[in-house]
């Protein structure tokens, strides 16, 4: 019998009042198994788990397209097609190349820069809720369940990107020094995206419907962050705030940063570069301190 377990029949034995479980657990150094660590403790625990955090994410990528004929080739066709829809919809019926300079190739980067953050959003908000079996039946931390999930959209993200780099390619663009870039824009964007997606995995956890509104979110975010016209165009007319917001809006500062680099050979102007480091760190920070406060409720009910 532990000690704990023998002081409280000891008291029940006497005929005294037993003390209570959290003043037991207090006189013995006891702490609940899933209370909540420290930060160091938390990120320290993550560190430790990245291998099955890239082990999870690298199988649901494989398992995801394992049932269809095509396979893994989906990864290559899906953008593709995403793309062509778009140029069908937006710059032949709707007309909306005009004024835009390699229209094909505007439309393309917005589309494939916004996609990566869309389906990282929409997996972090499910990647609690969708596995409380294994939360339940494992004890790790949970925050390992979104960047997993961001992880396996940054895998599929390097096969959009080489059917964008293709297709730039084919509209007339070439090659220049600024491209070796990308990387560093492409990882903004992943922190940026890791941050809103922890944020979304603790309000997908708790309420439900937030995952059938997100689409919709979604997609007014989408049409907000200038994927198919040019922002600074179809604002001018508007008050100067409203048109401050538009551009600073996330998505859309790292859209026009990758067609900076992409189609438009220059370097990025310095309010670029501050908006986009300014939304991935605190987007990183808020969101992660975020889903950090709710650790032990995950997996409750």
């Amino acid at each position: 019998m532990s000690q704990p377990e023998s002081a409280l029949a000891d008291a029940q034995a006497g005929g005294r009042a037993p003390e209570s479980l959290a003043a037991l657990a207090q006189r013995y150094g006891l702490r609940r198994a899933i209370a909540r660590p420290s930060m160091p403790a938390y990120l320290r625990q993550l560190w430790d788990r990245r291998h099955f955090i890239l082990t999870y994410a690298t199988s649901r990528n494989v398992s995801k397209y394992s049932e269809s004929a095509l396979g893994q080739l989906w990864q290559v066709l899906t953008p593709l097609l995403n793309a062509a829809v778009y140029w069908l919809m937006f710059g032949i019926i709707l007309d909306q190349h005009k004024g835009i300079d390699n229209y094909p190739a505007f439309l393309i980067t917005g589309v494939m820069v916004f996609t990566f953050t869309q389906r990282t959003v929409t997996g972090g908000a499910k990647s609690i809720s969708s596995n409380l079996s294994l939360i339940r039946a494992l004890h790790f931390p949970r925050a390992s369940l979104p960047l997993a999930y961001a992880m396996q959209e940054l895998q599929q993200l390097g096969w959009s990107m080489g059917v964008l780099l293709a297709l730039i390619l084919v509209t007339g663009e070439t090659p220049t020094l600024l491209w070796v870039l990308v990387p560093l824009s492409l990882l903004m964007q992943l922190v940026f995206n890791l941050g809103v997606s922890l944020f979304m995995a603790r309000v997908g956890a708790f309420a439900r419907d937030v995952n059938q509104l997100l689409p919709f979110i979604l997609r007014t975010w989408l049409y907000a962050s200038g994927v198919f016209y040019m922002i600074s165009d179809k604002t001018k007319h508007l008050p100067d705030i409203l048109r401050w917001a538009l551009e600073f809006n996330p998505a859309a500062a790292y859209i026009e940063f990758m067609r900076d680099l992409l189609i438009y050979d220059r370097f990025p102007e310095r309010w670029a570069w501050t908006t986009c480091i300014f939304w991935a760190v605190f987007a990183l920070i808020a969101g992660f301190w975020y889903f950090w406060r709710a650790e032990e409720r995950y997996g409750r009910g």
